[in-house]
């Protein structure tokens, strides 16, 4: 066994080799490339990406990345799909075809039977002379001087280069649609990442209480209302408008200068001009402002800039945003 010291030396070989052949790919991409691009955009079809080994490994994720972002795909295992899932091609379809050699006998039986079908091929190989490479209609080469294996046997820096190729077709893909931040929301529904998207503070404060007092109203009350509410903060209103706002930490601080609380209101201890955010602004907006100010919460209003309700960090966590 080598010597323990030789773990983060090849672990920095093994990073260095995949990113300088990753580097040179941007060498390799030409008008093969920009014509699939093209030809993908003007599709009225379905992308199907087939491959077999780790190839089709790299093809269900470059699959995953087409659907996510407004490009659909389908995945086809090049062995299943010459025993029966053929079928799945349809007429409009665009066929991406993965494979390092360009030469297995599967991708051998494949790329006819597609070409037969009047599909167009686009090529991700390793071998632009392979059987692939000169049958594809848009062959693009993924060439790498070797793996990072030290044997130069297991697939690692070439699937490293299918995939980015395959995220650069994506990329260039999305620009090209126009593909924005609320289209994604819509396929990603679901996760931090959706809610980061499409969550609202009004989503956020819907089961939140509404803690608020008046500006007059003695400090027992006001403590009495933190507490009930369990959101730290209330609201000092004055006919639904917002003039102030006072934490559990004003109410702290008060009582380390005096306990006779007696001789004090709302507006003695409450905080002028606060943070506030309207209900329709994003989720992500209300993490950024208490991010901004470092508190806790941030008071809600609406269009007529009436008081409505409290976001407050734990809201945030619950949802997975922050």
């Amino acid at each position: 066994m080598k010597k323990l010291d030789t773990i983060i030396s090849t672990a920095k070989k093994t990073i260095l080799t995949e990113s300088n052949a990753i580097a040179n790919l941007a060498n390799l991409i030409d008008e093969n490339f920009e014509n699939a691009v093209k030809f993908i955009l003007n599709s009225k079809g379905r992308v199907i990406v087939t491959g077999i080994g780790k190839s089709a490994n790299i093809a269900t994720k470059i699959v995953a990345t087409f659907n996510s972002t407004g490009t659909p795909a389908i995945f086809m295992h090049a062995a299943d799909a010459i025993h029966g899932d053929l079928g799945n091609v349809q007429k409009d379809d665009v066929v991406i075809c993965i494979s390092k050699s360009g030469n297995t006998p599967e991708i051998k039986v494949l790329v006819p039977l597609i070409k037969n079908y009047g599909n167009k091929i686009i090529a991700i190989t390793g071998n632009i002379d392979s059987f692939l490479g000169k049958n594809a209609d848009f062959p693009l080469n993924t060439f790498i001087e070797k793996e990072a294996c030290p044997n130069n046997l297991a697939p690692t820096t070439s699937t490293t280069a299918q995939l980015v190729m395959g995220d650069a077709l994506a990329v260039c893909l999305l620009e090209l649609n126009e593909f924005s931040s609320k289209d994604f929301a819509k396929y990603h529904p679901g996760g931090a990442l959706g809610k980061r998207l499409y969550l609202r503070v009004s989503d956020l404060i819907k089961d939140n209480q509404l803690p608020k007092v008046e500006k007059n109203d003695s400090i027992a009350k006001v403590i009495v209302e933190i507490s009930e509410k369990r959101l730290g903060v209330t609201a000092v209103i004055n006919n639904d408008k917002i003039v102030g706002i006072i934490t559990d930490g004003d109410i702290r601080r008060m009582l380390s200068k005096s306990t006779d609380i007696q001789n004090f209101t709302a507006i003695d201890i409450m905080g002028k001009n606060p943070k506030t955010i309207h209900e329709n602004a994003m989720a992500i907006e209300a993490l950024d402002s208490l991010e901004a100010d470092s508190i806790t919460q941030i008071l809600v209003v609406n269009d007529a800039g009436n008081y409505v309700g409290v976001v407050h960090l734990h809201d945030l966590i619950k949802e997975g945003i922050f």
